[in-house]
């Protein structure tokens, strides 16, 4: 017998995000909390350990964070999960909080953070001492960078048709980093730097399908090295670049994945992130020396680190088996929401599984009784530039406790397994996805862990792309599908999209629809629609600036025309939702459905 409350209880269960820290006044820390069943912008105190929540807003908050002097918070307003709107900003005192400790709520006191700019998407912000902003924006026309003085209005730093990004502002303020595409490549971009009266100090680019991007100024005032990801040998590692002397320094260190990294704030010392096969490690890497030494950290995954003026590290954890904390290297816990944890999981399982392209990892998840084969979930990750990790998914683990195993796959695309891995499905959108999702199902059949007749295709949004086109293009290998904020019509999506993803899909699919019609048709769901036999469930955001709403009704439209049977579940908020209710309403949803029709209820 399922235990419902044990399920529920881990999307409701309070969590706190990694704390973000002002650089001139480090007691002043904001932070992302659901505490209050809506994700929301809070503001501690370290000194009084007081706690104020910021924001409160309907489909609540999820950008926000300090200037480096500790007196704003700056978030971004959009509108019911639209993206779209402009950033605020709340004197971090605010409104007086209530005992040390405590949740104190109240009107946010904010205003607009910029008067004069108007709504657009977000395309990076870097926040100054002296009050000076760089805000990224992004509109249908193209992408511009501003510089925002108090008290001036607002001027353009910089402005293409191509897709750009607020990169970085030096310590003193004189530099400016900007991510940029204008060689007509979103996915692989090139960082210029500019003076704020913006003249061009350097350009750093590695040529086509070499990324580079810039990771954050040293974090001290006349220093000038930039902290850049590339890509030259083929994975994600580091170099420092000095734009005004001309020179580059890259760090080449003997570990087997993809590397990150941020400053120690002396600029001494790098704080390493290291990815490798689902799961992180944490470096401290000597700038003088040359010297990496590891930092102490659980088996699983790390959702963000910084390290403090004392030299401590702070960082998020979590595992597949336990729910997310956020510790430090001094052995205390940072910060501990209120209320009870989140009850634990199950462990992953790493399984290797060739495939047409190389050999594809995959993290499998059994329930805790009974033995094989087990109705199968195989939950797709979106992205595609991302992975699916040893982290805690209350997704899956309520999968899992309704006696499903759970299949996730890090198909061509995924990050985390080099450059050539992650470019492989370019020209040839989904289909190539699709080959490893096939290669591990099979094996999960053919091993006995998973029941041919009850699998599950099931995603969110680039995930619910490849499980529509999943169930029609292997309409014999599914049994049910169900598809969250998907890509449906991939035609319809890109005419409705923000400018940022049509860049995206001209730099994956090699040109527009216009330029590349045959890709995208054989790419876009709604070319298979006559195929599909699994009945689908759609559930689709009527704000959502990814995955528009009209190109899913295109497709439902089609699936009531051929008579397919199918439901959908609309909700009033964008690509997602950040109130847990809702998310607990989705899962069950899902869950319902698939049991139904799997003949499970």
């Amino acid at each position: 017998m399922v235990d419902e409350e044990r399920w529920k209880a881990r999307f409701r269960a309070a969590r706190v995000s990694l704390p973000g820290w002002a650089l001139d006044a480090p007691h002043r820390s904001t932070y992302r909390s659901n505490v209050t069943g809506t994700w929301e912008i809070y503001a501690w105190d370290r000194t009084t350990g007081a706690r104020r929540q910021v924001t409160d807003r309907p489909n609540g908050t999820w950008m926000g964070g300090v200037d480096p002097t500790g007196v704003w918070i700056w978030w971004f307003a959009d509108t019911d999960g639209d993206e779209f709107g402009i950033w605020r900003r709340t004197p971090f005192d605010g409104p007086a909080s209530q005992d040390a400790g405590a949740e104190a709520t109240g009107t946010d006191g904010s205003e607009p953070a910029v008067p004069g700019l108007e709504p657009s998407y977000p395309s990076g912000l870097a926040l100054g001492s002296s009050g000076l902003a760089l805000v990224g924006r992004t509109t249908e026309d193209g992408n511009s960078v501003h510089l925002c003085r108090p008290g001036a209005e607002p001027e353009v730093l910089y402005h293409h048709a191509e897709d750009a990004h607020v990169a970085a502002l030096s310590r003193d303020e004189t530099l400016v980093a900007i991510g940029h595409s204008e060689h007509g490549d979103s996915r692989h971009m090139a960082l210029r730097v500019l003076r704020p009266d913006g003249t061009a100090v350097a350009d750093l680019w590695d040529g086509p399908g070499k990324g580079v991007y810039g990771a954050g100024f040293a974090p001290v005032p006349g220093d000038s090295r930039l902290l850049v990801n590339h890509e030259r040998r083929g994975r994600e590692e580091l170099l420092i670049w000095d734009p005004v002397a001309g020179t580059e320094q890259e760090i080449v260190l003997d570990l087997p994945g993809e590397i990150g990294a941020d400053w120690y704030p002396d600029g001494s010392a790098l704080l390493v992130s290291h990815s490798h096969e689902a799961r992180d490690e944490l470096y401290r890497y000597d700038l003088g020396s040359g010297e990496l030494t590891r930092i102490e950290t659980p088996r699983g995954v790390i959702g963000g680190a910084t390290a403090r003026p004392d030299g401590t590290v702070e960082f998020s954890w979590s595992s597949a088996a336990e729910p997310p904390v956020v510790r430090s290297t001094s052995g205390a816990v940072v910060l501990t929401p209120p209320g009870p944890p989140a009850p634990p999981s199950v462990p992953v399982e790493d399984v290797w599984v060739d495939g047409p392209g190389g050999r594809v990892h995959a993290l499998i998840s059994k329930p805790a009784e009974g033995t094989g084969p087990f109705p199968a979930v195989f939950d797709v990750h979106g992205g595609p530039t991302a992975q699916d990790e040893d982290s805690f998914v209350p997704s899956a683990a309520a999968w899992i406790d309704h006696g499903f195993a759970v299949v996730r796959v890090n198909y061509r695309g995924s990050t985390g397994y080099g450059s050539q891995w992650r470019d492989a499905i370019e020209g040839r959108v989904g289909l190539t996805e699709l080959e490893d999702i096939k290669a591990v199902r099979d094996w999960a059949v053919g091993s006995g862990l998973a029941d041919p007749a009850r699998l599950v295709l099931t995603g969110g949004s680039w995930g619910g792309f490849l499980t529509l086109l999943g169930i029609g293009t292997q309409p014999d290998d599914w049994t049910v599908g169900v598809a969250a904020v998907p890509v449906a019509d991939y035609f319809a999506a890109y005419e409705d999209e923000m400018e940022g993803l049509q860049a995206f899909d001209r730099s994956l699919f090699g040109g527009s629809p216009e330029e590349v019609p045959d890709r995208y048709r054989e790419s876009s769901p709604l070319t298979y629609v006559e195929r599909v036999k699994a009945p689908v469930l759609i559930l689709a955001g009527e704000n959502d600036p990814r995955c528009p709403i009209r190109q899913i009704d295109n497709y439902l439209a089609r699936l009531s025309e051929l008579g397919k049977p199918h439901e959908v579940y609309r909700y009033d908020a964008g690509h997602g939702s950040l109130v847990v209710e809702e998310r607990i309403t989705q899962m069950e949803a899902e869950m319902t459905f698939a049991r139904k029709h799997l003949g499970l209820c």
